[in-house]
């Protein structure tokens, strides 16, 4: 089972069929998934399910009607326990972006939290987990998939956004500013600060 956010709402690729109260049930082909997607995007409803009975064929299947961007990004801790966050797009979230060729996800990881906000020496502690979100690009739908990991850092220099990025603030958040950050956030960065399922 993958779970997509499309405007912060679930689509759920998987090869069962629970009951139908659960949400509304779509095919797997390129009719279907796009309507899927688009009934998500207008908020006709609050999640919905795109069945294909082979679990290993679903995320090749769903990408090739809506092509997957991979990107990597960080959970930033400092010596002081606090986490780094940037602002972009009225929003709270967490430094990213796409690999590049020759890169691996862990270099594109730390790559792109010292390009968006100027935070040296990172060093990855382990991997955390991937999500999956759609959005447009040039009025294209693009399947994004975020691999994300856990960093530690002793930098204590100065943050500096990437304006290019519209990163217009870069901040370490301690307890009780990461919950004020998370309200106004997207459903993706809020599951990176959820404890684990037993």
């Amino acid at each position: 089972m993958y779970k997509v956010f499309v405007n912060e709402r679930p689509l759920i690729l998987t090869d069962k069929i629970r009951d139908k109260e659960e949400g509304p049930y779509f095919m797997m082909n390129k009719a279907e998934v796009l309507s899927a997607v688009e009934g998500l995007r207008k908020k006709k409803f609050d999640n919905a399910f795109v069945y294909h009975p082979n679990h290993e064929e679903i995320l090749n299947k769903f990408s090739s009607y809506i092509p997957l961007v991979v990107a990597a990004g960080g959970v930033v801790t400092n010596k002081k326990g606090k986490v780094l966050f940037i602002y972009r797009n009225d929003k709270w979230d967490l430094p990213k972006g796409i690999i590049k060729k020759k890169e691996d996800l862990e270099q594109c990881a730390i790559r792109e939290v010292e390009e968006e906000t100027g935070v040296k020496d990172l060093h990855i502690e382990n991997f955390l987990r991937t999500t999956y979100h759609i959005f447009k690009r040039n009025g294209k739908l693009r399947l994004k998939e975020v691999h994300w990991f856990a960093m530690k850092t002793k930098y204590d220099g100065i943050l500096v956004g990437e304006e290019k990025e519209g990163i217009i603030k870069v901040k370490w958040k301690g307890p009780e500013k990461i919950r004020k950050a998370l309200e106004n956030s997207y459903i993706n960065i809020r599951i990176l600060f959820e404890p684990p399922s037993v």
